[in-house]
């Protein structure tokens, strides 16, 4: 009798049961599946709390150089620079050092955030355009089309990315800090597509003999119809985690050009340009090299932790589902 009071005691009640029976299963669409498997991944998480954090930092450059009253190109020997002419370190008036000219280093960081972040995410969005635009032209339609684009990606890949960069900045002379970051983004996105469009034309050859192109041209759907709406739509995920990973890639470019005094010109800051001012000084101001290539370091692992999240989310059946072990 004791145990079967303990069993009738365990039975959910009857109005609880036929409730549960009664309500509906709801389906999950593949992105909500996709938000789920992501935020359970901690890291790729993080990685985007960090990417917010220095997208508002970008952000609200205008309002530190308000606060500490140093614009980014404005000099301040008497209060940046101590007796010897040595920029000073983190203090009261700035907040993260000064850097040889008197400038500040907080309010030339943020600014420099933004250069970086509109580089790095013009040219991501132009090279992805492009490359896949053109992958999906070669891979769907084959034949003479195909081999000129693949020929042409080829010829892309084979040209010498950083000379040819310096050879345009030496060439092509620019009257701006706007159209120097413009050239650089379009730079930058010339060197990119090609990579992107080859693994994108990969990716249309493998769903062109898949069986619901077959379908669709037994309806008699068109080359254009079947591209725009077959092909496309399954590209979407190759398409978000290869931008989300050449997002990075393009800052590192740009810093590099920068750095080497070819990229954003002078006197609009880039954590490049920092870097490449602040080798000198390295010994005595140490902040002149840390506080922009923390940064640097800090953006670029961000966002290829958060690539790997969106690709982990996007493709469950890889390597490591995203927050498994």
């Amino acid at each position: 009798m004791t145990a079967h009071a303990g069993l009738e005691a365990r039975k959910p009640p009857a109005d609880a049961a036929d409730r549960a029976a009664a309500e509906p299963v709801r389906s999950r669409s593949p992105s909500r599946l996709a938000w789920e498997r992501f935020r359970r991944d901690r890291t790729a998480v993080a990685s985007l709390a960090v990417l917010m954090l220095i997208t508002a930092f970008a952000a609200l450059a205008p309002l530190w150089a308000h606060l500490t009253g140093h614009p980014y190109a404005a000099t301040f020997p008497r209060t940046g620079l101590d007796a010897g002419g040595q920029p000073r370190g983190p203090g009261a008036g700035f907040p993260l050092g000064a850097d040889q000219l008197g400038r500040d280093v907080l309010v030339r960081a943020a600014y420099g955030a933004r250069i970086s972040l509109t580089a790095g995410i013009g040219a991501a969005a132009l090279a992805s355009a492009a490359g896949t635009l053109a992958g999906t032209l070669a891979g769907f339609a084959g034949g003479a089309l195909d081999t000129l684009l693949a020929r042409l990606m080829d010829m892309v890949l084979a040209l010498p990315y950083l000379l040819v960069a310096i050879m345009l900045a030496t060439t092509v002379r620019v009257s701006s800090s706007a159209a120097s970051l413009a050239m650089t983004i379009l730079v930058i996105a010339f060197f990119s597509f090609a990579a992107y469009g080859r693994t994108i034309r990969g990716q249309v050859l493998s769903l062109k003999q898949s069986q619901f192109i077959e379908a669709a041209r037994a309806l008699g759907a068109s080359d254009a119809r079947i591209m725009a709406g077959e092909i496309l739509p399954n590209l979407a995920a190759p398409i978000t985690v290869l931008t989300s990973l050449l997002i990075p890639s393009s800052i590192v470019s740009e810093a590099t050009l920068s750095f080497l005094g070819v990229g954003v010109r002078p006197p609009m800051p880039s954590w490049g340009s920092m870097l490449g001012e602040g080798g000198d000084a390295f010994r005595t101001a140490w902040w002149l090299l840390a506080v922009p290539g923390s940064l640097l370091l800090a953006t670029t692992l961000a966002f290829n932790l958060l690539g790997d999240g969106v690709r982990n989310a996007l493709d469950p059946r890889g390597e490591r589902a995203a927050g498994g072990r």
